[in-house]
C-alpha cells in the first residue's frame, strides 16, 4: 500500500493514552447563541515564531515556522494568546493551520501541536490520522483543524500553542507550522457530561477497572449508567455508579470472570451517552521467541502516529502478540544532499520499538530528487548512491531491510530490469555493512505480473534473505472479503524459480469503507476481525514464514479505513482477534488442511510449538463440530463436546498433538566478486518505457526503440578491488540484433562505474509494439578464484 510520497490502543490504550490528548468530546453547538471568539494568529501576546505575509490569510499575515534549529528550552516554539470569555464553561477550539498528516487536498504537513490553557501543563493534540485527514480545506496548504474542547473561566484566559517535535517534510526533518486564525465557540450551556470511559490494558483474569471521567467538576452528584457488551453483542455486565459533587472521576471494577475478548462500553450521564471499547487479553501471551514468531503489523509511524503515542502504542502491539513492525523512513529527508545523512529522527522510533521487544523491518523509500533523472524516477540514476544509502541504514542494525514498496504499481516509467539493478546495489550495500548485517528482503510486490517476472529474470533472489509480496481482497467485493490467491500464486512462482529463501507477506488487509467522522460500523468491525484471522491462517498455511497486517494505527485513505484501532485509539475487535490468534497459534507451524470436517467447513492445522495441535475452522453457514477443547475468535474458551462453527473462526486444540521442528533459515553465503558486479541498462529518456499506470497498463511494457537505437550498459563494481569485466549481449528474437559499439572489455575500479556502448537494431520482420527480451551478460577476466558469471541484466524492448 502506497501511503504517500514520503514513505511509502489499547487493549484500551488505557488511561495513559486517553490522557495524552485533550478532551475530544463535542458539546452541542449553539443554534444562534453567542458569537465565536476569533484570534488572529499573527498577533499573539508572546511568541518566538516568525510571521509571513499572504493575502489569503485572515489579516494578510500568519505565523510561519520552518526551521531545523532545536526549539529553545524550556519554551519550545510557542505562541501565547489572551482571550476574554463572557462566561465559564466548555468552548470548542478550531484553527486554520497546517495539519500534521497529509489530507486529500495537500501533501504539506506540520509538527504536532501541544496546548496549555491558563498556564496548566501542556497536553499533546495527539489525535489520530483520520481525525486530521478529514479536516476541510481553508486556503493554500492550510486546513480548518478541530482541536477539541477546552474549559475557560469567566474573564481573562491564556492559550499557548507549542511545537517541540520535528516532522518529516519532503527533503528534511524540521519543525514546521503555519497558523492563521483561531476560533473559540461557546458550547450550549449543559450539565457536566462524560468526557472519557477507559479500561487500561490488562490480561484475564486480572481485574478490569472502568474509569469514568466528566468534562468538568460536578456541582452535584452525577449518576452514571453503563453497559458492557461483548463481540457478539451480548450483555456482559452493567450497572450504575455516582460521581460525587466536586469530583470529575470514579472507578468501577468490572467482574473478574469476564473472558478474553473485545468489549464495548456504553455509558450515560445527564442524558449524554458515550461509547468506547477495550480489549481483555488472553491469559497466555504469545510465548514464542521473536525468531519463530511469524506475526507482524505495518506501522508507518511518521505518517500515522503522533510521537507522544509511540511508546504506549508499541507496548499495545507487543501485548497483542506481534513481534515484528514494518516501518520506513524518507530517503530524501535522511540524505537531503549527497553524503549528508541524518537518521536521528527515525533512529528514535526504532529504539522505542525495540525497547518494547519489537523487531523492525525498515522499507527503503524512493530516492531524493537530486539523485534522480526523468529517465530514472523513482530510482537514483547512479546506483552507487543506493549502495551507500543502504549501507548507512544497515549500520543502524534494524533486524531487516526491505528494498522497496510496491514498485510494480507506482506511476513512473521505471522497469523491472532497472529495479532489479537497484535491488542488487542496495542488497550489496546491506550485506557489506557488517559481519552480521540485517536481513535483506526483496521488494513487496503488489501483484504477480510482468514487472515481477522481469525482476526475477535478473537473478535477484541470490542477493536476498526473503522474498516478499502483498495481497488484498477485491475492493469492489461486497460482504465478507475473500482471501486473495496471492499466497498460492507467489509460492508457485517461487517453486518455478527454485527459490530456497522464505516468503514474507509484508502486507495483508481488508478494504472497508468509512464515512468521514465515523468509525466502522459494528458489522464492519466483526467482518474485519474475521478476515484478519482467515488471512493469517490461510497465508501461514500456504507457507508464509512471516506475515504483516496493514495497518496497526487508525488510517483513513480516500474513504477506506484500515487499522486495528478506532479514531480515538480504542481497540477494534480485530485487535482482540489478533491477540487470540497469536496466543493460540504460537509458532504457527503449518501441518496442512484440516481433515474430517463437516460439509461446508474449512480449516487448517498448526503445531503451536507447545506440544499442541491447533486447528482453525470456519464455515459460511453454521455447522456443528465435535471437540474436547475449543476457543472462539476472541480467545474465549468454549464448553467441550460440540461447538458451532460459522463465519467467526473457532480454534480446536488437541493437547499433545504431533509437532514439527522449526524450519531453520537457509545459511547466508558470502557474495562473490562476480556478484559484486551489477549490470544496468541505460536508455535515453526518449526511449523510456510507456509507464505502468498504477500497474494496470496493457502491454507493451519495455523500452520503446526505433529501428536503430544506441544505449549503454553500466558496469558497477561494488567490490573492494578493481576488476576487468567483459560484457556481451545475448541473442534476440523477432529479427532483433545487438552489437557492441567498441571495446566490451573494461576495467572498473573498486566502487566505480564504466559504461559499455551497444546498438540495438530492429530488422524488417520485427513486429511493432511486441515486447522482446534483451539480455546482457558479463564475466570477470582477471585471475580470481571465483570465475562465476556476473548475474545478467534482462530487459524488455519493443519497436515503437
Amino acid at each position: 500500500m502506497n501511503l504517500n510520497r514520503r514513505t511509502a490502543i489499547a487493549a484500551g490504550l488505557g488511561a495513559a493514552a486517553a490522557a495524552a490528548a485533550p478532551p475530544t468530546t463535542h458539546p452541542r453547538p449553539t443554534a444562534a447563541g453567542p458569537r465565536p471568539h476569533p484570534l488572529h494568529a499573527e498577533t499573539p501576546t508572546a511568541t518566538n515564531i516568525p510571521t509571513a505575509r499572504d493575502p489569503r490569510a485572515s489579516q494578510g499575515r500568519y505565523l510561519s515556522l520552518l526551521t531545523t534549529a532545536e526549539p529553545p528550552h524550556p519554551t519550545g516554539w510557542y505562541a501565547t494568546y489572551r482571550v476574554q470569555a463572557p462566561h465559564p464553561g466548555p468552548y470548542t477550539l478550531t484553527a486554520v493551520a497546517t495539519a500534521p498528516v497529509e489530507t486529500p487536498h495537500t501533501e504539506a504537513t506540520a509538527s504536532y501541536l501541544q496546548l496549555s490553557v491558563n498556564d496548566a501543563l501542556f497536553t499533546d493534540l495527539a489525535h489520530s490520522q483520520p481525525h486530521w485527514y478529514e479536516s476541510p480545506p481553508a486556503w493554500g496548504d492550510l486546513c480548518v483543524l478541530d482541536l477539541g474542547t477546552v474549559g475557560l473561566r469567566r474573564g481573562g484566559n491564556t492559550l499557548t500553542f507549542r511545537v517541540t517535535e520535528p516532522t518529516v517534510l519532503d527533503d528534511t526533518v524540521a519543525y514546521a507550522l503555519c497558523l492563521d486564525r483561531i476560533t473559540l465557540r461557546p458550547a450550549r450551556p449543559a450539565p457536566p457530561a462524560l468526557r472519557e470511559a477507559s479500561v487500561p490494558r490488562h490480561r484475564a483474569p486480572h481485574p478490569a477497572p472502568l474509569r469514568l471521567t466528566l468534562d468538568r467538576p460536578a456541582p452535584r452528584p452525577v449518576l452514571v449508567r453503563y453497559t458492557v457488551t461483548d463481540y457478539f453483542g451480548h450483555r456482559a455486565t452493567g450497572g450504575r455508579t455516582t460521581i460525587p459533587a466536586g469530583a470529575t472521576t470514579t472507578t468501577v471494577t468490572l467482574p473478574a470472570g469476564l473472558p478474553p475478548g473485545h468489549y464495548r462500553v456504553t455509558a450515560e450521564a445527564n442524558d449524554h451517552p458515550l461509547t468506547t471499547a477495550f480489549a481483555r487479553l488472553p491469559a497466555t501471551a504469545a510465548p514464542t521467541p521473536d525468531s519463530a514468531n511469524p506475526f507482524g503489523v505495518n506501522l508507518w509511524a511518521t505518517s500515522l502516529l503522533p510521537p507522544s503515542r509511540l511508546p504506549e502504542f508499541a507496548s499495545a502491539i507487543r501485548d497483542m502478540g506481534a513481534a515484528w513492525i514494518r516501518d520506513g523512513q524518507s530517503w530524501p529527508a535522511v540524505e537531503p544532499a549527497p553524503g549528508a545523512y541524518d537518521t536521528a529522527h527515525h533512529d528514535r522510533t526504532t529504539r522505542a520499538l525495540r525497547a518494547h521487544g519489537l523487531s523492525v523491518l525498515d522499507v527503503l523509500s524512493p530516492a531524493p530528487e537530486w539523485a534522480m533523472t526523468d529517465a530514472s524516477l523513482p530510482l537514483p540514476a547512479d546506483l552507487r548512491h543506493a549502495y551507500r544509502y543502504a549501507r548507512r541504514l544497515a549500520a543502524a542494525r534494524p533486524e531487516a531491510l526491505q528494498l522497496s514498496n510496491e514498485p510494480d504499481v507506482d506511476t513512473t516509467f521505471s522497469t523491472g530490469d532497472a529495479h532489479a539493478a537497484f535491488v542488487k546495489a542496495t542488497a550489496l550495500g546491506i550485506r557489506d555493512a557488517a559481519d552480521r548485517p540485517p536481513l535483506v528482503v526483496l521488494p513487496g510486490f503488489a501483484q504477480s505480473g510482468p514487472f515481477q517476472d522481469l525482476v526475477l529474470a535478473n537473478d535477484v533472489v541470490r542477493y536476498a534473505d526473503a522474498w516478499a509480496f502483498h495481497g488484498y481482497p477485491d475492493p469492489t467485493e461486497e460482504g465478507e472479503p475473500t482471501v486473495p490467491g496471492a499466497c498460492e500464486e507467489q509460492h508457485a512462482l517461487a517453486r518455478r524459480h527454485r527459490v530456497s529463501v522464505p516468503l514474507w507477506m509484508t502486507e495483508c488487509g481488508a478494504f472497508l469503507t468509512a464515512r468521514p467522522g465515523r468509525d466502522l460500523t459494528h458489522p464492519q468491525q466483526r467482518r474485519q476481525a474475521r478476515y484478519l484471522v482467515r488471512s493469517f491462517v490461510e497465508g501461514l498455511a500456504a507457507g508464509n514464514t512471516r506475515q504483516f497486517w496493514f495497518a496497526a494505527p487508525p488510517l483513513h485513505d480516500d474513504g477506506v479505513y484500515f487499522g486495528l484501532f478506532d479514531r480515538d485509539f480504542a481497540p477494534l475487535p480485530a485487535y482482540s482477534a489478533f491477540a487470540a490468534l497469536t496466543s493460540l497459534l504460537g509458532a504457527a507451524r503449518p501441518l496442512g488442511p484440516a481433515g474430517r470436517l463437516p460439509a461446508g467447513a474449512h480449516g487448517f492445522a498448526f503445531d503451536n510449538g507447545r506440544g499442541e495441535l491447533v486447528t482453525v475452522v470456519w464455515a459460511q453457514r453454521p455447522v456443528r463440530v465435535g471437540t474436547t477443547v475449543a476457543y472462539d475468535v476472541m480467545g474465549r474458551r468454549l464448553p467441550g463436546g460440540t461447538v458451532t462453527v460459522s463465519l467467526d473462526p473457532v480454534y480446536l486444540v488437541t493437547p499433545g498433538g504431533r509437532t514439527t521442528a522449526a524450519t531453520a533459515p537457509p545459511a547466508r553465503t558470502r557474495l562473490s566478486p562476480a556478484e559484486h558486479i551489477v549490470l544496468s541498462q541505460r536508455h535515453p529518456a526518449r526511449n523510456a518505457a510507456p509507464g505502468k499506470q498504477d500497474g494496470d497498463a496493457p502491454p507493451p511494457y519495455g523500452y520503446r526503440l526505433g529501428r536503430r537505437t544506441r544505449m549503454t550498459v553500466d558496469v558497477y563494481n561494488f567490490g573492494a578491488e578493481a576488476r576487468y569485466v567483459t560484457v556481451e549481449a545475448g541473442a534476440m528474437s523477432d529479427d532483433w540484433s545487438v552489437r557492441t559499439d567498441g571495446d566490451a572489455r573494461v576495467r572498473v575500479a573498486a566502487g566505480g562505474r564504466v559504461g559499455v556502448g551497444f546498438t540495438v537494431r530492429a530488422g524488417r520482420a520485427t513486429r511493432r509494439r511486441v515486447d522482446v527480451r534483451v539480455t546482457f551478460r558479463a564475466r570477470l577476466d582477471d585471475h580470481v578464484a571465483d570465475r562465476r558469471e556476473v548475474p545478467p541484466s534482462v530487459a524488455l524492448v519493443h519497436l515503437k
